[in-house]
């Protein structure tokens, strides 16, 4: 087995019973022991980017411990996607749930599976606010700048307001 790794994720839902399916998989992450230690955000609504017809986002952000391998840890996450309802669709389309790994430890990873750090994380306030409540000193691997460096020179605009 392998130490432990802390893992740093992006839960965010727009449909559906949104605040119960992101609390839903959380509580699944825990009763997985996919994560242990797990200290979620508080919970943001905020503004579909991409596609942008489509209701608004509630989005946190979850960290803890795991002994599981990425890719395995992958598989999981999609499990509990499942399992709380979601439903596939064209990207950047409405979600019942979406889990994503956002820091694996300071692990890069590339595969065609998976790509840790998200490579989207360093452009989107809706990742980043959350991430930095519970974890801005976090360094990210690639860039060499905390969560919240990376928070102040963001470039995305769209609204992220704190629900609960």
């Amino acid at each position: 087995m392998q130490e432990p790794v802390y893992t740093l994720l992006s839960i965010g839902a727009n449909i559906g019973e949104r605040l119960e399916n992101i609390e839903k998989a959380v509580d699944l992450l825990a009763s997985s022991g996919a994560l242990t230690h797990i200290k979620s955000s508080s919970i943001y609504e905020t503004e579909p980017v991409g596609y942008l017809n489509q209701p608004w986002f509630l989005n946190s952000a979850v960290s803890g411990f795991t002994t599981i391998p990425a890719d395995l840890l992958m598989g999981i996450i999609k499990n509990i996607e499942e399992i709380t309802g979601r439903k596939k669709r064209e990207k950047w389309h409405e979600r019942e749930i979406d889990i994503d790994i956002l820091l694996y430890g300071d692990y890069i990873i590339k595969n065609d599976n998976l790509t840790i750090p998200h490579p989207g994380m360093h452009e989107r306030r809706f990742v980043l606010v959350p991430a930095a409540e519970i974890a801005g000193n976090l360094t990210h691997p690639v860039f060499g700048k905390t969560i919240n460096q990376l928070l102040d020179e963001c470039g995305d605009r769209s609204e992220v307001r704190k629900l609960k």
